[in-house]
């Protein structure tokens, strides 16, 4: 099988450069470009008809007016057979989509596994199939990412264009899963962070709009979330206050979303056996789901029928059905799905499913727009449209979970087939902008990236650190010496030494501290002193540098302690190598042509 496979790629291959060879370098990135939207769009389709099919075999014949056990045990088996499946089959980490799509850009060269073209959109059928309450688009722009990155990969293509055909990849998936083009291009140029130029977008916007084609032939005009605003829907200026309200919610429930998606997730993760971890999960989400229905999975079929006002759709096969004509309940009732849906999504990512937070950061930001209307229109009997406000708030809570407006701004102008919300989408989703950015300046996706220093970012001086690492500078070519050695014993070693520096250690590797040879010219001469300890001679370095610690974090020491050398240890003090300044400084160099190129 692995000599087919080989042989396949290998025909690939020579057809690639045979034709390569007859076009331009930019008329190959063009029609690279095609084929990647091409199969992105077609892997998308595949995805949606797994998820439907699962989702449709599982839970259609359910009576709507009944609650059913089943919701307590479907969403267990669903992360069961996705962790069993992550573990025995893929045996790779596939979880949290984009994240890994930025990893790949900062720390793999933009490589990512062969196995991902597949993998995600199995994992994260199943989960979400089965009840999971993530979203479907983390796995497949996992997905489309992997296809331009192989794709790039068989191509021989340089770092520069591999990253683009990436970027292609997941740009696409984003615009065949929502059959929106313009959302595609905008999410890879602010969330995947590439340089904005003609030669970069003008592939993007044939990928987007050959993946967003394939899905129109296969799945028909229909948007994933179908709606359509009437005359009462549309912007009226004196709501404007109103929109003002709604984006500082959306800015505070934005920063809701993250912590407790950040507190939950490492509370499951921390949980010691996946065993445990499995049962946590099974209780949390059969109760939530069995409770409130609509955290079901993604939850697009409670946005659609909220947008559409009809929040009665909310109870069906809920607990309480026979409430849903009380209006001030349905008020609580839509509050508590808002804020279960994170609980519910950060629990079944820690735990083993295969999803993204994309599709919970909208259905919140519906609810949450829901509710400021709902409320309205019970306590203060304005005529305040459920729709509009939805929309919008979707926007919102999207721009602060995901630090994306633009993204969020079009996603929703394309969703509602048309643009007569832009102004208050601009409005909602600046607010919520700003007010999270205020408590957190990091997206979902790039908080933990940023913390390890492996985040690319538009600050090309800032990105060329993301490309450095301390282990490839760190220089172990420096002969240690021991605490009981003389000074006899370090002149015999000098006449060998390419070095002027020496770390003294003990029995078990530890740093004790180091002798410099200016230190010993005095006396290295002088026979009678050869008796000396060398410990004698030993001082304290002015700063130790932890090993994995970042290069940005490293070059302000060189700076405060007036140095070009510094030793590197672990964290038990055991000596590793040195860091000097002058390999950081043109490791930087290297780094930013490598950018720029």
């Amino acid at each position: 099988m692995a000599d087919f496979k080989q042989r396949v790629a290998q025909w690939a291959l020579d057809k690639i450069q045979r034709l390569g060879g007859r076009l331009s370098e930019r008329q190959m990135l063009a029609l690279l470009a095609v084929l990647v939207g091409l199969f992105a769009g077609l892997g998308t389709c595949f995805f949606e008809m797994l998820l439907h099919g699962v989702r449709a075999a599982l839970v259609t014949w359910f009576p709507v007016d009944k609650a059913h056990v089943l919701y307590l045990i479907y969403p267990v088996i669903g992360i069961v057979l996705a962790t069993l499946f992550v573990k025995y089959i893929v045996k790779d980490e596939i979880s949290e989509g984009v994240t890994r799509v930025l990893y790949a850009m900062s720390r793999k060269d933009s490589r990512i596994a062969a196995h991902n073209c597949w993998t995600s959109i199995v994992g994260g059928a199943t989960t979400i199939g089965f009840g999971g309450s993530v979203g479907p688009e983390a796995p497949i722009v996992l997905t489309g990412a992997a296809i331009g990155s192989n794709v790039g990969k068989l191509a021989r293509l340089n770092y520069k264009e591999l990253t683009l055909m990436l970027c292609c990849g997941a740009g696409a998936a984003v615009a065949a899963i929502f059959k929106a083009p313009i959302t595609g291009v905008v999410f890879v140029l602010e969330i995947l962070m590439l340089d904005i130029t003609a030669a970069s977008v003008f592939p993007l916007i044939l990928a987007s709009v050959t993946a967003t084609t394939t899905a129109l032939i296969f799945r028909g005009f229909d948007p994933i979330i179908a709606v359509t605003l009437s005359e009462a829907d549309r912007f009226i200026i004196n709501h404007i206050p109103l929109y003002v309200l709604l984006g500082v919610c959306c800015g505070f429930m934005s920063y809701y979303f993250t912590s407790i998606n950040s507190i939950v997730g490492s509370f499951v993760k921390n949980i010691s056996s996946q065993y445990k971890r499995w049962a946590f999960a099974g209780v949390v989400l059969g109760v939530l789901i069995f409770i409130f229905p609509p955290l079901y999975g993604e939850g697009y079929e409670g946005m659609t029928s909220l947008m559409h006002g009809n929040v009665k759709a909310l109870f069906d096969n809920s607990l309480f059905f026979r409430f849903s004509n009380i209006e001030w309940l349905a008020i609580v009732y839509v509050t508590a799905i808002m804020f279960f849906k994170v609980v519910a999504m950060a629990t079944t990512n820690a735990s083993g499913g295969v999803g993204g937070t994309f599709a919970p950061s909208l259905f919140v930001g519906a609810f949450m727009g829901a509710i400021v209307a709902l409320v309205c229109n019970v306590c203060f009997k304005w005529d305040i449209s459920v729709v509009s406000f939805s929309l919008v708030g979707m926007a919102g809570v999207m721009a602060g979970v995901m630090k994306a407006p633009l993204t969020s701004i079009f996603l929703i102008a394309e969703l509602s087939n048309g643009y007569d919300l832009f102004i208050p989408l601009m409005i909602v989703a600046a607010t919520s902008f700003a007010v999270d950015y205020t408590l957190d300046r990091d997206s979902i996706y790039t908080k933990q990236l940023r913390m390890r220093g492996e985040l690319l970012t538009h600050d090309k001086d800032q990105s060329a650190f993301v490309f450095m690492k301390l282990e490839e500078l760190m220089e172990t070519d420096f002969i240690r010496i021991k605490e009981n050695m003389t000074l006899g014993d370090i002149v015999h070693i000098i006449s060998s030494a390419r070095r002027n520096i020496f770390p003294v250690i003990d029995n078990f590797g530890h740093l004790l501290g180091v002798v410099q040879l200016d230190d010993l010219r005095e006396d290295m001469f002088k026979r009678d002193k050869w008796g000396r300890s060398i410990t004698h001679y030993m001082i304290q370095p002015p700063y130790k540098i932890l090993e994995h610690e970042m290069i940005q974090s490293i070059l302000p020491h060189f700076e405060s302690n007036h140095t070009w050398m510094l030793p590197v240890v672990d964290k038990n003090n055991r000596y590793l190598g040195f860091i000097s300044k002058s390999r950081i400084l043109n490791a930087y160099r290297e780094a930013l042509v490598k950018i720029s190129q």
